[in-house]
């Protein structure tokens, strides 16, 4: 987990800055993004023999010296998943470009956000869907690190979401299963949902350090696009 003083921004500079662990946290956490929206840019079409040296390009041109880590400011539209998502847009492109389609190829050295209007709308659902996905994640395993502190009871509310969501079963066939009393349950399912917002708030505060309102409106962001 991050320190209580991190933000997606330091851990973005110290990577850029070279800082191994920082290095390694930043590739472990976007590379399922960056696999997701290239395989979903090259299914079923000969260059998904391509997807993991297209993935090694992107994070060259991270991670290298002048490269995109070291030119992302916070301020941006879209801040940094704006600009990974540019990145591996125009990988995808140079490769296309290299292997004869006729599209034309954006400079990696002048990216802006303004550059990615022109972005294939479908792709960039898928982007931003994987990026939801990853978030939720984080979430849960936030707030099972907490349950865990907090005791039995709390981490069977844990429990109790995931056979809710991950298995799809009712409260009521859940409290059946745990011979639990069913209205009780479902205090302790409210309950849950509100440790897991706190948790996705936890994150999502990691990700728009400097403004909670627009951490709240990304909550809402993520639970449409995952809808």
């Amino acid at each position: 987990m991050e320190q209580a003083d991190s933000t997606c921004w330091t851990v973005l500079q110290a990577a850029a800055a070279g800082g191994a662990s920082e290095r390694a946290e930043f590739v472990a956490r976007y590379a399922p993004l960056v696999r997701a929206y290239l395989a979903a840019r090259w299914r079923g079409d000969p260059r998904i023999q391509e997807l993991d040296d297209a993935m090694q390009d992107v994070f060259v041109e991270c991670l290298r010296h002048g490269g995109v880590l070291e030119r992302a400011k916070p301020e941006y539209p879209g801040g940094f998943r704006a600009f990974l998502y540019g990145t591996a847009r125009n990988i995808a492109l140079r490769i296309e470009q290299r292997r004869g389609r006729r599209r034309e190829q954006q400079s990696l050295e002048n990216l802006e956000p303004d550059d990615l209007a022109g972005s294939d709308e479908s792709l960039s659902r898928v982007f931003d869907r994987a990026w939801a996905k990853a978030i939720m994640k984080e979430a849960a395993t936030r707030q099972a690190e907490r349950a865990h502190e907090r005791g039995e009871a709390a981490q069977r509310r844990v429990e109790l979401l995931r056979l809710r969501f991950q298995e799809g079963l009712p409260i009521r066939e859940i409290a059946s299963l745990w011979e639990a009393d069913a209205a009780t349950l479902h205090h302790e399912y409210a309950r849950a949902r509100q440790e897991f917002k706190a948790a996705l708030l936890e994150v999502l505060a990691f990700h728009n350090p400097d403004s909670a309102a627009e951490a709240e409106r990304e909550c809402v962001r993520l639970l449409e696009i995952l809808e």
